[in-house]
């Protein structure tokens, strides 16, 4: 028999009127790999913050091989065993590695003997479960997937016997995705009990054991993983039957309204990252542009939507240049000429957090009528077309004066979505439309695409998710090391094909 290592019994936790988690009821079996899924606000990253003292439960206990724990705060839990990584990192960017890890407990160091100890044992760390981390590195040279890693070195060093990953796989490519996987079956293995938050079912499928589905605050149901499937989990995620692919027409594409012409664009560091760039797009068609992040596509969409100079080239909407002679675009102009634009980190270039969600509702759009007058915001109609739209949107909670920090990522989301397609734009740049968003979501959301698309909007989108671009795109070119490396027509392509161009091999 496996014993339950962890075990929530009767867990309650309201934040003001909105109850996040509603009596539940968990076991975790010991050195496994348990999935926890749900739609974005069901509870899940509420409940795993609770268990890591982030939070404290209204009412309901929390055991460690059968010893009930009083944990208020995360350094309680650390001294019981539990570790977490949080979906956005809590690395401080301008110190290393080690710095990083010892942070927080940087008090019981003498720097000599200890120090050195502690790098013996982090370095042995490394080796036991191949995280290949330079202790010696800054945080702000390293890729995302291996931040990652970092955070997860770090729980380990702690002591976690436990650890939970909360959408571990949102910012990472489909390699480092491969990668981290290796790691958690190798810590499970070793013995280490995981808890994998996410909302990604051929992750829960391929990695766990037993999954237990949240919705609306509420456990619905726990299944083995082997004995369910993709189909049936995401109906008990949501409710409802879901389309796991979305049915789409065939584009009835009309004159090209935007184009591309020998872009050139450098990074910060001016290296140049968009290499001589054409590509053109029609009315109604969705231009799917795939590639592995780190490739170009971020400086590319970024100078698309004026927020990056462009070195040389050029920009068409409506055969009409839109670039200045200092080759930059005016964001402002360009909505009038009506470009819209999906950032691909909501967090720093979609929204300010700390405003509340009326507000980033409008953003780009605070000066057209109805929202003022003479320079003035017009409080009341702000509020009552955000409700509305929030509605439209299925935003969760409908809270229209709540600050965006406090919705989860899929809800930050759609605020951003909203606010960019219901303004009936004519062309949307959409980069990484569901990264970080649950099935329901991913399905209204690939929807809503569809359906602009169908009104005659030109979309480019940008996903790093293969399948994601296969199921939308009308025609894809794929992006390597800054240049378009090939370019097909979305009937009968495989993802292997796009695959194979994506690593650079034509």
């Amino acid at each position: 028999m496996v014993s339950p290592i962890l075990e929530l019994s009767n867990i309650n936790k309201s934040f003001g009127h909105v109850q996040a988690n509603k009596d539940i009821n968990l076991q975790i079996n010991k050195a496994t790999i348990h999935g926890i899924i749900g739609e974005n606000g069901a509870g899940k990253s509420t409940l795993m913050s609770i268990v890591y003292g982030f939070y404290q439960a209204d009412s309901g206990t929390i055991s460690i091989h059968g010893n009930k724990l009083n944990l208020k705060s995360p350094r309680d839990s650390i001294e019981n065993g539990i570790g977490m990584v949080h979906q956005h990192f809590m690395l401080v960017e301008n110190f290393s590695v080690l710095e990083n890890i010892i942070l927080g407990f940087e008090g019981e160091f003498i720097f000599g003997k200890k120090l050195e100890e502690a790098k013996e044992k982090l370095s042995k760390l490394c080796d036991i479960y191949k995280l290949n981390i330079d202790l010696n590195s800054i945080i702000s040279d390293l890729s995302v997937g291996f931040r990652q890693r970092v955070e997860i070195l770090k729980a380990l060093y702690r002591g976690a016997e436990v650890l939970i990953l909360d959408e571990p796989t949102g910012v990472l490519t489909p390699q480092e995705v491969d990668e981290l996987f290796k790691i958690l079956r190798s810590l499970k293995e070793e013995g280490k009990t995981i808890v994998l938050i996410t909302h990604k079912l051929n992750e829960i499928m391929s990695l766990t054991s037993e999954v237990t589905v949240m919705r609306q605050g509420t456990v619905v149901g726990h299944k083995k993983t082997q004995s369910t499937n993709k189909e049936e989990l995401a109906e008990m995620m949501v409710g409802r039957s879901v389309l796991l692919r979305i049915k789409k027409n065939e584009s009835k594409k009309g004159e090209i309204i935007f184009k591309v012409k020998n872009l050139q664009v450098k990074d910060d560091l001016g290296v140049l990252r968009v290499k001589n760039v054409n590509f053109e797009i029609h009315e109604g068609e969705i231009l799917g542009l795939a590639g592995v992040t780190g490739n170009g596509q971020t400086e590319l969409l970024e100078a698309l939507s004026g927020i990056r100079k462009i070195e040389s080239g050029e920009i068409q909407i409506f055969n009409q240049t839109v670039s200045d002679q200092n080759n930059f675009l005016n964001p402002k102009d360009l909505k009038e000429k009506g470009l819209a634009h999906v950032p691909e980190d909501r967090q720093r270039m979609g929204l300010i957090t700390d405003f509340k969600a009326h507000e980033n509702l409008i953003f780009g759009y605070h000066h057209q009528p109805p929202f003022s007058r003479s320079s003035v915001l017009i409080e009341d109609k702000i509020l009552d077309y955000s409700q509305k739209v929030m509605q439209d949107y299925d935003v969760r909670p409908q809270a229209p004066e709540l600050i965006t920090s406090n919705f989860s990522g899929g809800n930050q989301q759609k605020i951003i979505l909203s606010r960019e397609l219901n303004k009936n734009p004519k062309i949307l740049l959409v980069g990484q439309p569901t990264r970080g968003v649950d099935i329901g979501a991913i399905e209204f959301i690939h929807q809503r695409l569809i359906d602009m698309r169908d009104k005659g909007v030109a979309i480019l989108l940008v996903s790093v998710e293969l399948e994601e671009v296969l199921s939308l795109s009308d025609r894809i070119v794929v992006m390597f090391d800054g240049k378009i490396v090939g370019e097909k027509n979305n009937q009968g392509v495989t993802d292997r094909e796009i695959g194979l161009l994506m690593a650079g091999i034509s």
